[in-house]
């Protein structure tokens, strides 16, 4: 066991490769050494078995968390909701009308849609009323403050949605073949989205460092995109994810394949109201709130951590699920079931997607460490493994020996934030506990991109690895 303090500059000066004295070595020496002028480094290392600080550096400074703030949400879901909490969508029946009464699933898709509405199809072929579609679990702010709007047309910013149907994304490619006069979009399946690229301009020269014209993607509240700028011409495809910007006109739409699919005549309209109810006829379950949070944190998935926390907030205050009051019930659980106190930090939604967000390593070091001391959560073997599952897999900083399969951790990345927490295993077969936040990258060459910061990962981690 480690009988002294040892300072994260001591540390990097002994088992660094790089020959620089104590008195020059600093966290930011290290980081300026490997990342561009002002980047920021906030670590905290601690004995798993002793709860000992080891390594602090910025601990109590408040930084972006990114997707580290999904391991807040799953430990308050795991111990609010528990494991065997399902996400249940209905339909029902009142006189002639048929609700459908979706329930925030994050997995749910149009396919389970579709076996909604052959199960009706056995006990009735026409609906004389009208089908009603209730989304009154959540309330109707999808979209958390804080996140920047020419993000909010891509899929990791698909909105919370109580209506949440096939990801709330549509995926399809772009392809710009030599000598055609325009591009073309091919989607992955049929989807009620239409998608416009008559403005997008094809350059048929080869890429350089003057180009300044990118591809730019606009969107409307009526799943209507449109792709702009330039590109160049490739004869490979280019994957696009598009996120819904209107989730009810797109469930009415699957709505009304579904029925066609079924063979249902309806001879009423398809129509939003969040308070009608009735009886159930039938009703989808999704997988267990286990296999969602292992979903999640393997695969770092927004709209499953955004979804649960408001649906948190719905259960624990008995009201519509909204990233506010899931917030405040999640401080709270954590207060009372884990003595965890993040009354000063700023939390705004349950993927950490928002720029708004704000945690300090010591507050996430308590989170992490809470989760590796009750393993009958679940929790740990959820998180990716460095070199082989996850978003850990082919991290390039920790993905090959010594450091492979060492480390568990959630990454956490936003623009210039690269993030890092969970435990790693010694060389002496010591677990320690760490959270990583970097902010502030900025590479002045792009092509650079993440190397730099890949570079002071590997160097910081295989140093731990060795020294303890």
């Amino acid at each position: 066991m480690l009988k002294r303090l040892v300072t994260l500059p001591a540390l990097l000066v002994l088992f660094s490769s790089f020959s620089l004295s104590a008195a020059t070595l600093t966290v930011d020496g290290l980081a300026n050494k490997n990342t561009p002028k002002a980047t920021d480094v906030a670590f905290q290392l601690i004995d798993m078995k002793t709860g000992k600080t080891l390594v602090a550096q910025r601990a109590d400074q408040l930084q972006p968390p990114a997707s580290l703030q999904k391991l807040v949400t799953a430990l308050a879901a795991k111990l609010y909701l528990k494991d065997d909490f399902r996400f249940v969508t209905r339909l029902e029946r009142h006189k002639d009308d048929v609700i459908v009464r979706f329930s925030g699933d994050p997995d749910f898709s149009s396919d389970d849609l579709d076996a909604l509405f052959q199960s009706l199809r056995s006990s009735q072929s026409v609906i004389k009323g009208n089908i009603y579609i209730n989304g009154s679990i959540f309330d109707d702010y999808e979209r958390a403050i804080g996140l920047p709007w020419d993000n909010l047309g891509v899929c990791y910013s698909a909105p919370s949605s109580s209506i949440s149907m096939d990801k709330n994304c549509a995926t399809g490619n772009l392809y710009i073949k030599p000598g055609a006069s325009k591009p073309s979009v091919l989607l992955s399946a049929k989807k009620p989205i239409h998608i416009d690229t008559s403005t997008l301009q094809i350059i048929k020269t080869k890429p350089t460092s003057d180009d300044y014209c990118q591809m730019k993607l606009l969107a409307d509240n009526k799943n209507h995109y449109q792709i702009g700028g330039c590109i160049h011409e490739s004869y490979l495809p280019i994957k696009l994810k598009f996120a819904l910007q209107n989730t009810t006109a797109y469930a009415k739409a699957n709505i009304e394949d579904a029925l066609k699919k079924a063979g249902i005549q309806l001879k009423g309209k398809i129509v939003r109201d969040d308070n009608k109810t009735g009886t159930v006829i039938t009703e989808h379950q999704s997988a267990s709130l286990d296999t969602l949070v292992r979903d999640m944190l393997k695969h770092s998935d927004n709209l499953i951590a955004d979804n649960i926390l408001k649906t948190i907030g719905h259960v624990f205050y008995k009201q519509a699920g909204s990233y506010e009051n899931g917030i405040a019930a999640l401080q709270h659980i954590l207060k009372q079931q884990a003595n965890i106190d993040l009354s000063h930090a700023m939390l705004v939604d349950g993927s950490g997607l928002s720029r708004n967000n704000r945690l300090s390593v010591e507050q996430l070091i308590q989170v992490v460490s809470y989760i590796f001391k009750h393993p009958e959560l679940g929790l740990i073997n959820d998180l990716p493994v460095s070199g082989e599952s996850g978003t850990l897999a082919f991290r390039s900083s920790v993905n090959k020996p010594p450091l492979k399969g060492q480390i568990q951790a959630k990454t956490g990345t936003l623009y210039g934030t690269y993030n890092l927490a969970g435990k790693i295993r010694t060389k002496s077969n010591h677990d320690l506990l760490f959270v990583q936040i970097v902010t502030n990258f900025h590479p002045a060459d792009e092509k650079q991109s993440r190397w730099p910061v890949m570079k002071f990962e590997k160097s910081l981690y295989e140093s731990i690895y060795q020294r303890f």
